[in-house]
C-alpha cells in the first residue's frame, strides 16, 4: 500500500521463525476460523442474528469473528481473468456517488475508498506534498504497489470498489467513491478522502488496497483505526464502531474469498491496528482499510488479476458492511 515510487520500498521483512507449538497453533487459525464460518453458514448459527465483537483495546489484536452477510446478490465477473471493463476506471455514465433505491440499506450512506491513482506516477510533486494527519506530516499520496506483471494497486482497488458499489447499491444504499474514472488526474490526498466520508457523515467506510510485501508473506488484513487524539485528529468515537466493522469485513471476506488472513501482520486475526494513516486518523465515521492480498506474492497475484476472484473479494467486503449497517 504505502509505496512511493516506479522502484518501490523495500519488502517488509517476515517475523522471525517461531518455535514449533507457536507454529503449529497459527496454522490451525485460518482453518478453525473457515470451520466456524461454515457451521454459520449451514445453521450452526441463529442466521438471522449477527454475531458482534467487542471493541479491543488499540494494542491488541482481536480474533477474526464473522456474521452471515445479508447481501446475496452479485454481478457477473470479468469474462477475462486478468482484465475487466472497469479495471482502469474507465467507466462511462457512473457518477461518483448515487442515490440508493430500495432495499434493506435505503437511507444508508457508504463511502468507498479506492486506494491510490494511476495518474499519481504522473504528478510525484503534487503527492509528495506533505498534509497533517494530526500525529505528524505525511506525503499527500503515494503511488501504490503493482504485480511482478505490472497490475496496479491503483487498477485492482478502483475495480473492486465498482463491484462493491454496484452490489451497495442493490441493497439500497446510497454510494459515494472518493476518486472515479479519471477524475481525479491524482490523489485525492489523504486528508481530503477522509473528509469526503465525513461531510457525506457516512454510515460506514472503506478504503480498497493490496499490499507489496515480500515473496511468501501472503493474505489478507483489515487495519483498524487506533485511538488518536492529536491536532485535528480524534478517533476515539469510531475506534469502537471501526472495530466493529473490521471484523465483520474480515469474516465475510475469509468466507468468500478463501483468501487466508495474513501471515506476515496480525497474528493470524487478519486484523491490524494502525495510527499512522491519515484516510483513518482523520476519519470521523467509522472507517476501515483492507489489504486484499500481496501483489508481490504469486499466489496471491494470481488471485488478485482475476476478475473472477475480485467479484469474490467485493462480495465478502460488501457483505461486512451490509452486516454492520444492519446490526441491532
Amino acid at each position: 500500500m504505502s509505496y512511493t515510487g516506479p522502484e518501490f520500498d523495500p519488502p517488509q521483512q517476515r517475523r522471525p521463525r517461531r518455535g514449533p507449538l507457536t507454529v503449529a497453533l497459527a496454522a490451525l487459525v485460518p482453518g478453525a476460523l473457515l470451520g466456524w464460518l461454515v457451521y454459520e453458514e449451514v445453521g450452526g448459527g441463529s442466521g438471522a442474528e449477527v454475531r458482534t465483537a467487542s471493541p479491543a483495546p488499540a494494542s491488541s489484536a482481536s480474533p477474526l469473528s464473522s456474521a452471515p452477510g445479508s447481501a446475496s446478490t452479485a454481478a457477473s465477473p470479468d469474462a477475462s481473468p486478468h482484465t475487466s471493463a472497469g479495471d482502469d476506471g474507465k467507466v462511462s455514465g457512473t457518477p461518483s456517488d448515487r442515490p440508493g433505491g430500495t432495499g434493506p440499506l435505503k437511507g444508508k450512506v457508504v463511502v468507498i475508498d479506492p486506494g491510490h491513482n494511476p495518474g499519481n506516477f504522473r504528478h510525484t510533486a503534487e503527492i509528495n506534498r506533505q498534509v497533517d494527519i494530526g500525529t505528524n506530516h505525511k506525503e499527500c499520496d503515494t503511488t501504490g504497489t503493482s504485480t511482478n506483471d505490472g497490475y496496479t494497486e491503483a487498477r485492482f482497488s478502483m475495480d473492486v470498489a465498482h463491484r462493491l458499489r454496484t452490489l451497495l447499491e442493490r441493497q439500497g444504499a446510497t454510494v459515494k467513491l472518493t476518486r472515479d474514472g479519471d477524475s481525479p488526474a491524482w490523489g485525492p490526498c489523504v486528508d481530503e478522502r477522509a473528509r469526503i466520508g465525513n461531510t457525506a457523515r457516512a454510515d460506514a467506510a472503506v478504503s480498497i488496497h493490496a499490499d507489496g510485501s515480500a515473496p511468501g508473506n501472503r493474505g489478507f488484513h483489515v487495519i483498524l483505526p487506533g485511538s488518536v487524539h492529536a491536532g485535528a485528529a480524534d478517533t476515539r468515537p469510531i475506534v469502537g464502531p471501526s472495530h466493529d466493522l473490521g471484523v465483520r469485513i474480515a469474516g465475510t471476506f475469509l468466507r468468500e474469498t478463501g483468501e487466508p488472513p495474513s501471515n506476515y501482520l496480525g497474528e493470524g486475526t487478519g486484523l491490524v491496528t494502525r495510527t499512522d494513516l491519515g484516510g483513518l486518523n482523520l476519519s470521523t465515521v467509522p472507517k476501515v482499510f483492507i489489504e486484499c492480498g500481496n501483489m508481490r506474492d504469486s499466489k496471491d497475484a494470481a488471485l488478485l488479476t482475476s476478475g473472477a476472484w475480485r467479484q469474490k473479494a467485493a462480495q465478502g467486503i460488501s457483505e461486512g458492511i451490509v452486516s454492520f449497517l444492519r446490526r441491532s
